[in-house]
């Protein structure tokens, strides 16, 4: 069955799906959607030191992506700029350094639109055993953190009083977050693995009564938006990874259609960053 490379790519796609739903949940509801666009722009950093020194792609940016998580944490802690000051600076820097060093490594062709936009169908059978394998372990790494990240995105404080150490669910889920990039950056690209994260969790987000329905909901949606964006891609012959993303966009429009009601977001009031 995976010999063909359409099916390849539709499994390949529901595993990021299935990953990156319950992720972006937590990314809507503590407004961290700027963070997950640097981490995705630091993954064109970590090209640039897989080629530099002849590492394995997916390592190198989930190391790249994880420094550059808690050097964000690092920086909160002792700075005075803001969060999203040091998400842009971060975000930009990660992304020029990486450019850079591309343009320097004269000796190597690099195809940046694949890097930056993704070719799902060239998702080979070893590729899948990655995304599937991966992304069981984030799911049961999320699961294993998921009481005190939700406690921590109502009240931190109230999560710390209670000794279910925020700070370190916080921490893990940035890493769990790297991990997925790195495996999911061959599927939708650097630019639009974000969107991936997001769009099925903000559909989501009209319908659920509550965060774990949102989570199984936001991971349906992604499974719809990568199918039929495949099939799209098909039919209209255009870009596999943009056609995801389009058509995770029109699930988006169709849930503003109907309002809300008993949503998430009563459950998990305040989303906090």
């Amino acid at each position: 069955m995976l010999d063909d490379f359409f099916t390849r790519a539709i499994v390949a796609g529901i595993g990021i799906a299935l990953t990156t739903g319950p992720l972006g949940c937590f990314i809507i509801w503590r407004r961290m959607s700027y963070f997950g666009d640097t981490m995705a722009h630091s993954a064109l950093l970590g090209v640039a030191l897989s080629l530099l020194f002849d590492l394995n792609l997916m390592v190198a940016v989930f190391i790249v992506a994880s420094l550059v998580s808690v050097l964000l944490l690092f920086l909160q802690r002792i700075g005075s700029l803001s969060a999203d000051a040091l998400l842009g600076i971060l975000s930009h820097a990660a992304l020029s350094v990486g450019l850079v060093l591309l343009a320097f490594m004269t000796w190597v062709r690099v195809d940046l639109v694949g890097f930056l936009f993704g070719d799902i169908l060239a998702v080979g059978k070893g590729d899948i055993d990655i995304i599937w394998g991966g992304g069981i372990l984030v799911l049961v790494a999320l699961v294993s953190i998921w009481r005190p990240l939700v406690a921590a995105t109502v009240s931190e404080d109230i999560a710390e009083a209670e000794g279910m150490k925020p700070a370190r669910a916080r921490l893990y889920f940035m890493l769990l977050l790297a991990l997925v990039i790195a495996i999911a950056m061959k599927i939708v690209g650097i630019l639009l693995i974000t969107s991936l994260l997001i769009i099925p969790a903000a559909a989501a987000r009209r319908f659920a009564a509550s965060p774990e329905v949102m989570a199984v909901m936001a991971a349906f949606i992604g499974v719809v938006a990568v199918v039929g964006g495949l099939f799209g891609s098909l039919q209209f012959d255009t870009p596999s990874g943009p056609s995801i993303v389009v058509a995770a966009l029109f699930l988006f429009v169709l849930s503003l259609i109907r309002l809300p009601s008993g949503s998430a977001a009563n459950a998990i009031r305040g989303d906090k960053s």
